[in-house]
């Protein structure tokens, strides 16, 4: 109940503060765009395994591993402060090398190499895993701040090797609390909202990323829309940007596995979800964190084309929102 609290307290005061063009349209995919104040940018797009994904075998990865086709990087998104040269990343996946040299350096324009901050989602291999680079085999890193739920801050205290960053103060653990904004700058603030998901080791979040003029929903994973006691339609209503689970299109994809084991929204079932949404609200929409089997990743597909057709976006690594 108290979550719940936070969550619609923090739509109110969205609702009651907008003065925002409501609109989602991507400010430019040109990595060398001039640009001042907040933007938020994708960094990848896939499922935790990448595309092509491991021992994979299908067509859609032989084109992959032999680049006849584009491959895909580990869902990712990153925010920058072009004014105060501040960036935030949010996940650290197995590509966070190229991840944080793209929002850093292609994006930014800055010299650091290591964001101001990283907020983690769930203890899932696509999520946190890259945190291994800040590690003394690596960059060594001092003091990263790393934003985790108290379950995933407890786990990563506890269990090696990520104890020995927490340990060697390779990263600094800091806390949140579902509901409740973190203030990161004067016009920049990340509320956690608890979803339901796997969660084996850490609890499970998705973000409202707030800027000065406009708030970006990311929920990378989630179980089902049903199963979330916070109305997805109504908070996408009072977003501008919401980043929302693609994993799997349809249950085609995915013959071979259990999907009660590996549970997620099919993308057609967020087509029945957000059908009565106006074309303004489901163009704020963009899916993200696609198996290496979806075949929203190939934008030739007719399930690409059906996407755009019925009002929705398909996020792409290099789309940058301005916030």
């Amino acid at each position: 109940m108290k979550c719940t609290f936070y969550v619609w307290t923090v739509l109110l005061l969205m609702t009651i503060s907008s003065c925002i063009n409501k609109t989602s349209e991507v400010v430019s995919r040109d990595d060398k765009l001039a640009s001042k104040g907040i933007e938020l940018v994708v960094l990848g797009t896939a499922q935790d395994a990448g595309a092509p994904q491991i021992a994979c075998k299908k067509d859609c990865c032989a084109s992959r591993f032999d680049g006849s086709s584009e491959s895909f990087e580990v869902v990712s998104l990153g925010v920058v402060n072009h004014d105060l040269k501040s960036s935030y990343l949010f996940e650290a996946t197995p590509d966070i090398t190229t991840q944080s040299y793209y929002l850093n350096t292609v994006i930014g324009g800055f010299e650091k190499q290591v964001p101001d901050a990283v907020f983690l989602t769930h203890a899932h291999i696509g999520h946190y895993t890259g945190l291994m680079y800040y590690g003394k085999e690596a960059l060594n890193a001092k003091s990263v701040n790393v934003y985790a739920m108290p379950r995933f801050q407890a786990f990563l205290s506890s269990n090696g090797p990520w104890d020995q960053l927490v340990a060697n103060e390779n990263i600094v653990l800091q806390s949140m609390s579902s509901g409740k904004a973190v203030e990161l700058e004067k016009e920049l603030k990340v509320t956690p909202l608890l979803v339901p998901h796997r969660d084996e080791y850490s609890e499970t979040v998705g973000y409202l990323i707030k800027g000065p003029r406009k708030t970006a929903l990311f929920i990378p994973d989630i179980d089902k829309w049903s199963k979330w006691k916070t109305p997805i339609d109504s908070l996408v209503s009072v977003v501008d940007y919401a980043f929302l689970d693609a994993t799997f299109y349809d249950a085609v994809e995915i013959n071979n596995r259990d999907i009660s084991q590996i549970p997620h929204p099919f993308v057609i079932e967020s087509f029945e979800q957000f059908k009565d949404l106006d074309t303004t609200d489901k163009s704020k929409i963009h899916f993200i964190h696609f198996n290496h089997t979806n075949p929203l990743l190939n934008k030739d597909s007719e399930a690409f084309k059906r996407t755009i057709e019925l009002g929705f976006k398909v996020a792409q690594k290099g789309d940058r929102f301005a916030l």
